[in-house]
């Protein structure tokens, strides 16, 4: 193995001895033909693991360096040529233009099982009101877990999100292990073995994506504290877990930002459809569409009723007083051909513009009214509108009517674990706290 992050020198000398196979990263293989450790004539296979990675994140310019000579040697007459085979889980479009054009006439092999989601994997979906602490949302599905000698991955999607994550759980007496950019090559291997250790006391690795891809451990359930921001990243941060048949388990927390992507990646999930191209940016662009045309459909409905309305009163017009009379006669009303228009008023708002009117003139102001106005009971007079969310006494007043006593975000999830609401992947659904599951 030949990669970066380590001195050159043990390196070269393993590859002074007979080799049938050499794995490494495109950087530090470079470094050794340059050096000429690695001779172009002995290579008969190339095989790029994650390959949309590789074109998709800077790597491509080495590849291309490392290809040229391979292609040169092939064009001679009388050489035995290459085989070049790309293996990936996941593919997008635009890297797959690229390969096509890196690699003419290449042949597509799909497995039935490709971009779906693992069979042997539980996942749950945590979504979060708003109101909740969303690290102590983390601390109620970890240490379950942890309790039953799970080793756990938790996700997250930038650098000061993991800190944020790794100090937290410090704090709470959770020994943790960090993998993410910022951590050198060399500590990265470490934390990586008391992770893995089954006698350590590390069965917690805080990481970025940078852990989502090419690292074979044995995981139990992985934890993403920040939902992804797409698809093809959720499918590799599950592929940490249940590998090889393996029974594993996934849990999102899901914020309400990331509610759109979540959920049409659980629905594909349920009918085991590929979680191709699903990203936050597209899934906003097709629900902003479909609202659109919602309101384009409406608006041309309610023009088609207006320009309808003129015809359908003059039709009607010489019925329209037979029909009242027959409703008058049924509920003791007369109702007039053209009946007046009637305001519906709020009297706490009349009361308020009375005051500023002005005065009437004094021939009227005298003058007895001849429906005087009747008097109200005074317990009316002295109500007012209360308004939901309102508080008296210490106390808040939901929606509901009901009072709700006042209280931190962190207090009402620690008291009350039926704040996290967990949508299984199974389609079910408990108000219970997230340890039940």
């Amino acid at each position: 193995m030949v990669s970066g992050g380590t001195r050159l020198k043990p390196q070269e000398d393993s590859l002074n001895m007979p080799v049938d196979m050499v794995v490494g990263t495109p950087g530090r293989i470079l470094d050794h033909i340059k050096e000429g450790n690695i001779v172009y004539g002995d290579i008969k296979y190339l095989v790029l693991d994650e390959a949309d990675t590789m074109f998709d994140q800077g790597f491509g310019e080495d590849i291309r360096k490392f290809l040229a000579p391979l292609k040169n040697r092939a064009s001679k007459p009388g050489d035995q040529g290459f085989q070049t085979i790309l293996v990936s889980a996941t593919m997008t479009k635009g890297v797959q233009k690229l390969i096509d054009e890196e690699f003419e006439g290449i042949e597509h092999l799909r497995t039935s099982t490709f971009q779906k989601r693992i069979a042997t994997a539980r996942h749950d979906f945590i979504k979060l009101s708003g109101s909740e602490n969303k690290l102590e949302a983390l601390l109620q599905v970890l240490e379950p877990s942890l309790a039953k000698g799970n080793k756990v991955m938790v996700f997250c999607n930038t650098l000061n999100s993991s800190r944020a994550v790794d100090h937290f759980l410090t704090e709470n007496h959770i020994s943790t292990v960090n993998y993410h950019g910022e951590v050198p090559a060399e500590e990265r291997v470490e934390n990586l073995n008391k992770f893995r250790n089954e006698e350590g006391d590390c069965p917690t690795l805080v990481c970025t994506d940078l852990a989502a891809r090419g690292l074979d451990l044995e995981v139990d359930h992985v934890i993403m504290f920040d939902f992804p921001k797409n698809s093809i990243d959720y499918l590799h941060r599950t592929g940490r877990t249940a590998r090889m048949g393996a029974k594993g388990k996934v849990t999102s927390l899901i914020a309400k930002k990331d509610v759109g992507l979540a959920t049409r990646i659980e629905d594909a999930m349920k009918k085991n459809e590929s979680l191709e191209s699903l990203t936050t940016s597209n899934v906003k662009r097709d629900s902003a569409n479909s609202q659109n045309t919602g309101t384009k459909g409406r608006t041309s409905a309610r023009s088609a009723r207006s320009s309808d309305a003129p015809r359908g009163r003059s039709a009607r017009s010489s019925d329209a007083p037979r029909v009242a009379s027959q409703k008058g006669n049924k509920r003791g009303v007369t109702l007039s051909r053209r009946p007046p228009k009637v305001a519906i008023k709020d009297t706490t708002s009349t009361r308020k513009r009375s005051s500023t009117k002005s005065q009437p003139s004094s021939s009227r102001k005298h003058s007895p009214s001849k429906n005087p106005p009747k008097a109200r009971p005074a317990e009316a007079r002295k109500a007012k509108p209360v308004r939901a969310g309102s508080s008296k006494g210490g106390e808040k007043v939901g929606k509901s009517g009901k009072a709700r006593p006042e209280g931190g975000k962190g207090d009402a999830l620690n008291k009350v674990g039926s704040k996290l609401s967990v949508v299984g992947f199974r389609g079910r659904s408990t108000g219970k706290s997230a340890q039940a599951s």
